[in-house]
């Protein structure tokens, strides 16, 4: 066997470690299906929402793959689809699947290696990874390395903001008692500050998670996200506050995602676990993040950080500095299915993952046949083909922005 089908075959049955670089060649890889392996992509579509973007990609075989991108600026993320990255895909074979993700995230490189460009990436990266799923009828999480984990404990986690400011300490503790309702054992309650550099005036973060503690008793495990708001002083301050005085367990992101080396004195000077990695968009981004602010566990997002076959690298660059990953999650529909598959096809998966519900309020359960199963605090992994949820097109096609 020649290196071409060697990385061939290692690509469609998930056994590549992620880090071989990818070449083109004419022969085929030996699989059972030589039919479905040998399929060419025909299409692919942009479905842009008001808070999500999904990308499908059909096939010659007839069968299509899904895939979520970042919610930020969908619609201008569909127009770089249509414009830059359906040349690149059309008229290839979705097991080529290192070649292509290398293929559209160097070609979107001029455009900014954060934000936009990876978070269309993913989009289209784990629109193949249902794809291949699909036509080998197996679970993204048998491909990319096999579990004996059924299910994913979730922690549930929410914001303070609302649409014209901010809720209250006794409303952010009615929703985690409610949450506690439900099943779930850990509370993550995310303050939403993002001053970026400097603090905030009229903090209400110790009073939010005071009230919380009060209402949902010491039984019930806190985690508090600052989202970027403090500088390391501050955050250092509060955190020390929340650890000693209402027992919690994580701090996520206290400083600017920039301020690498101020994170670093954060998680040297608390005795609870600080995490951070939300707003890291590739795999050397994070090796810095390691190496200059080494957070105690990494939080990625499947949806920012260029899909799932650049997450899995990034799981495997934490393992080597014995980093476990805990996903940043807050979409309820494909963000959330691929998050699982990865959880449960790695070993450095942390204990508990973040989730956010189905959050019906954004409209966006119609738009699948199917759904996620969660039950008295965990979710179950998906074990239908793919990613495992069923698209309702019609409601897609009917209620997408683009044209």
């Amino acid at each position: 066997m020649n290196r071409t089908n060697f990385l061939r075959y290692l690509t469609a049955t998930g056994l590549t470690s992620g880090y071989l670089v990818p070449h083109r060649g004419q022969a085929q890889p030996h699989n059972p299906s030589p039919a479905k392996s040998g399929a060419k992509i025909t299409a692919v579509n942009a479905y842009a929402f008001k808070n999500a973007f999904f990308v499908e990609i059909e096939t010659d075989a007839g069968i299509a793959g899904w895939g979520e991108g970042d919610h930020e600026y969908p619609e201008v993320m569909a127009r770089l689809l249509d414009e830059e990255f359906r040349r690149i895909l059309v008229g290839e074979n979705p097991f080529d699947g290192e070649y292509l993700w290398y293929r559209c995230f160097f070609k979107g490189l001029e455009a900014g290696n954060t934000g936009l460009m990876p978070g269309t990436v993913a989009a289209l990266d784990n629109a193949l990874w249902d794809l291949r799923g699909r036509l080998l009828n197996l679970p993204v999480h048998k491909l990319i390395g096999g579990s004996k984990n059924t299910s994913v404990r979730a922690y549930y986690s929410y914001g303070r903001a609302t649409e014209g400011g901010f809720k209250s300490p006794d409303e952010m503790a009615r929703i985690g008692a409610q949450a506690v309702e439900q099943g779930y054992k850990t509370l993550k309650a995310r303050m939403q500050i993002r001053e970026l550099g400097k603090n905030p005036e009229g903090d209400f973060t110790f009073k939010c998670i005071e009230a919380i503690r009060k209402t949902v008793g010491d039984g019930v495990e806190l985690f508090v996200d600052f989202n970027n708001g403090y500088t390391a002083g501050k955050a250092i301050e509060e955190g020390l506050r929340l650890y000693e005085r209402l027992n919690v367990k994580v701090i996520e992101e206290p400083v600017s995602n920039h301020d690498y080396a101020g994170l670093r004195q954060v998680v040297e000077a608390l005795p609870c676990d600080v995490n951070a990695g939300e707003h890291e968009y590739n795999k050397w981004q994070f090796r810095d993040l390691i190496l200059h602010g080494n957070p105690d566990t990494l939080n990625l997002d499947l949806i920012k950080c260029a899909g799932l076959t650049e997450c899995r690298k990034v799981a495997a660059l934490g393992q080597c500095f014995e980093k476990e990953i805990m996903v940043h999650n807050t979409r309820p529909t494909l963000a959330t299915a691929a998050s699982l598959h990865l959880c449960a096809g790695i070993t450095n998966a942390a204990r508990v993952q973040e989730y956010s519900g189905t959050r019906l309020d954004m409209g966006l359960a119609p738009l699948f046949q199917n759904g996620l199963d969660f039950k008295d605090g965990f979710l179950s992994v998906p074990t239908g083909p793919g990613l495992g949820l069923v698209v309702n097109k019609t409601a897609m096609l009917k209620g997408r922005l683009n044209r």
